[in-house]
């Protein structure tokens, strides 16, 4: 199937998505649908089945329910009262988005569930939970907290029984990749797969997450926004044809053709029966705790002696570290992202001063310069326009109701990404528009220079994202600041822009290996006043020190960073030598590929200092 088999992209929404008012008749009506299910609260995760890193709109339960549209919370809708659980990113987000009255947003650590949930269920009452959206995991550590207090009860999903104009599912067409772009066959991934269930004696693996399975069989997809991944489930035995289960409307002549010999092909409404099956002839069946649902983990294990494998998916690690096909597509795309953030930063320098710029124009002049290229096929996720203090929302999301003028002299941020068909990108950079006070200028170069100090870190094998995530921070820490995000997340190659099971922060206890990709993203954020963040990302190399038991990072962005933020005195020689050398190769390798004003702009925006 050939790429001119998708529609072309519309450019990122910028429709008001949230509104507080819809909060508290949805809320009523779902514990009209509460009272009828015989249970005194219902969880509300962000979550689908599938537990990737976007939803289609279909399943977007939490943002109806609440109006609140991050990419990661909890709600708990008691009979009385509600909370809302958001992370540090979104801790000014969620009370902006939410009807604040009915629902109570508070803090939670970023993957875990705070024991304040407790609070909103009667005490002896029942919690009704949707097995399709949690997992052994979470209901584990949802079963300590209510224990002696509340009891979790498996429900059907109660916000489906009151959300009457609930989107369709996706149905988007599958794109199979060619080894150029894979560089490896999925026989060939099957067989490590396979190697890793050996060791652990089992005699299948349940698979959930689209981009694994999307990896793994070499597929691409468009069923949610912004990732480029087809939804479906995988059923992988340790001899024998995977089964691939796709909703019923996905299962087309050209999908098993494209995996004719590969896997066979079956509707998603089967696959409970077959994981019974499984169950009965008292398998050994491999899942992850983390990312399986509870619904399929109970109809392995609710029949005969079945054992189930609780191990972590066994596609990331592979997945995680690129080949040589993938990384040559990401340094491709992140040249062809430079250019187009070159174009887009002159522009920027010329038409800021002018005060005419608004979040949604600077936003979508960006995707324009992005979309000149003819291999774009879509935004990586909804561009972060923050004019003045709306860059101090760490994940702040642009809309008609909250577009915000840029007034010259502001500090401007911009973090967003692209899919190109070679590779996914990431980068954020803050921008001069006039003035700067002291304060801003001190706090961009002290952000600098812990970007800086992780993109020359030098570290023997072994070591974690967990463990260099202080080099990022030293500079504000000694100055008494922080900031309430991790410094960076894994990068899928044409896949989630967000990908496990590396990253740079104290939640990341996965050694770094050649391949891997990882943002480097510190920041300061003064609320009402401004944000600053600067990202590239980063591809784990072998260190030419150390006799092979060194690695260190390959900067793969390439797009200048404003010199004009940069208090000079506080750079140490190697930080500017470092700047310096970054600055040069990336005219050196965009420079070429642009023309006139915007070349010459670029030859002064990347000059020594």
């Amino acid at each position: 199937m050939t790429d001119s088999t998708f529609a072309p992209t519309v450019y990122q929404s910028f429709d008001i998505r949230t509104d507080p008012g819809t909060v508290a008749p949805r809320v009523r009506a779902l514990r009209a649908a509460m009272k009828d299910a015989g249970v005194d609260a219902f969880l509300v995760p962000r979550t689908d089945a599938h537990r990737g890193e976007s939803v289609p709109e279909s399943e977007a339960r939490l943002a109806y329910v609440t109006s609140f549209t991050g990419s990661a919370g909890l709600a708990i809708i008691g009979s009385r009262k509600a909370a809302l659980f958001v992370d540090g990113r979104y801790t000014l987000q969620a009370p902006a988005e939410t009807d604040t009255d009915v629902i109570t947003v508070l803090e939670a650590a970023q993957g875990g569930t705070s024991p304040r949930i407790v609070e909103f269920v009667p005490k002896g009452g029942k919690v009704g939970f949707d097995p399709w959206l949690h997992t052994p995991s979470e209901m584990a550590d949802l079963t300590k907290k209510f224990e002696g207090k509340a009891v979790l009860v498996p429900v059907d999903n109660l916000v489906d029984r009151i959300w009457t104009e609930r989107p369709a599912p996706p149905n988007g067409p599958i794109e199979f990749l060619g080894h150029n772009r894979a560089g490896r066959t999925a026989p060939d991934k099957l067989d490590e797969i396979r190697a890793a269930m050996g060791e652990d004696g089992a005699d299948a693996l349940v698979l959930t997450v689209p981009e694994s399975i999307n990896w793994l069989f070499n597929l691409r997809g468009r069923d949610v926004p912004h990732v480029p991944v087809a939804l479906c489930f995988a059923l992988v035995p340790k001899g024998g044809m995977p089964t691939l289960f796709f909703s019923k409307e996905k299962i087309t002549p050209e999908l098993r053709k494209g995996l004719e010999g590969l896997a066979k092909v079956a509707d998603a409404a089967t696959m409970i029966a077959a994981l019974r099956k499984l169950g009965a002839a008292d398998k050994r069946v491999m899942i992850d705790p983390g990312t399986v649902p509870v619904a399929i983990a109970s109809a392995i294990s609710g029949v005969s002696d079945a054992v189930l494998i609780e191990k972590r998916d066994p596609v990331l690690l592979p997945k995680a570290r690129k080949n040589d096909a993938e990384l040559a597509g990401m340094r491709e795309a992140h040249r062809l992202d430079g250019v187009a953030m070159a174009k887009f930063l002159h522009w920027l320098d010329a038409e800021a001063p002018k005060g005419r710029l608004d979040e949604i124009a600077i936003a979508t002049a960006l995707e324009s310069f992005r979309r000149e290229e003819p291999s774009l096929v879509d935004v990586s996720f909804d561009t972060i326009s923050g004019a003045g203090s709306n860059g101090a929302v760490i994940h702040y999301r642009v809309d008609q109701r909250t577009n915000r003028p840029l007034k010259p002299g502001e500090l401007m941020l911009v973090d967003s990404g692209a899919q190109y068909l070679s590779g996914t990108t990431d980068i954020t950079r803050t921008m001069f528009t006039g003035k700067v006070t002291a304060e801003q200028k001190t706090r961009f170069t002290q952000v600098l220079r812990g970007m800086m100090a992780i993109s020359m870190v030098r570290f023997p094998k072994g070591t974690t994202g967990a463990q260099i995530d202080v080099l990022a921070r030293q500079f504000l820490w000694a100055d008494g600041v922080n900031y309430n995000h991790g410094t960076g997340h894994g990068v899928g190659a044409f896949l989630s822009v967000h990908e496990g099971p590396i990253g740079i922060s104290p939640r990341y206890p996965t050694p770094f290996e050649v391949g891997m990709i990882t943002s480097n993203e510190p920041g300061f954020y003064k609320e009402g006043a401004f944000g600053i963040r600067i990202e590239n990302l980063l591809n784990v190399i072998e260190s030419k020190a150390g006799d092979g038991k060194f690695l260190e990072f390959e900067t793969l962005t390439l797009a200048p960073i404003d010199l004009r933020l940069v208090d000079e005195a506080q750079l140490t020689g190697p930080e500017r030598d470092w700047l310096n050398a970054y600055h040069k190769r990336v005219f050196k390798e965009i420079g070429p590929r642009l023309k006139g004003e915007v070349k010459a702009w670029l030859k002064d925006a990347t000059r020594e200092i």
